[in-house]
């Protein structure tokens, strides 16, 4: 009984210290164009995500003058046709802050006639986060290595819960 206790406390602080260390996370904002803001001139948008890493919890911060464009966030086939119609979010405010909230790419345009087609469109790809630097993977499937998966921070806790589990039951 004292073993099953001892390794109980043991799992609760891998965990524990696991979960702060990815609550402590520092997050980033981003000022989208730098001191140029979002405009239609002076920003190339595809070369300012370039070297940028966006992970969970980040924040972009759109800065423009109000109703002189738009902040309009639209899926991959509207982004590429330039299209708002079927807009998920649109703001004119002057100044949108937008919450990296998920995994995945995030499309941005100017839902304004003319901006989007003129470069004023945003495509930012947040990664999957876990802890682990940008692009860590792990193989899957035989040797030879077809495909990989990401490895993520709820994979690494069922890890260790399971090696418990079975140290617990031996």
């Amino acid at each position: 009984m004292a073993k099953h206790s001892y390794l109980v406390s043991v799992l609760a602080l891998l965990v524990a210290g696991y979960t702060a260390a990815l609550s402590s996370a520092t997050t980033t904002t981003f000022i989208v164009g730098d001191d140029q803001g979002w405009t239609m001139t002076g920003v190339d948008y595809v070369a300012w995500v370039q070297g940028k890493t966006f992970a969970i919890g980040d924040k972009l911060v759109f800065n423009y003058p109000s109703e002189e464009h738009t902040v309009t966030e639209v899926g991959r086939t509207d982004y590429f046709a330039c299209a708002g119609g079927n807009a998920l979010s649109n703001d004119r405010s002057g100044s949108t802050n937008i919450t990296l909230t998920a995994p995945g790419t995030r499309y941005f345009i100017c839902n304004i006639p003319g901006h989007c087609t003129a470069g004023m469109r945003l495509a930012v790809t947040v990664a999957a986060g876990g802890g682990l630097p940008p692009g860590a993977t792990t193989p899957t499937g035989d040797a030879a290595g077809a495909s990989v998966r990401p490895v993520t921070g709820s994979f690494i806790v069922k890890a260790i819960a399971g090696a418990m589990i079975k140290l617990v039951l031996s």
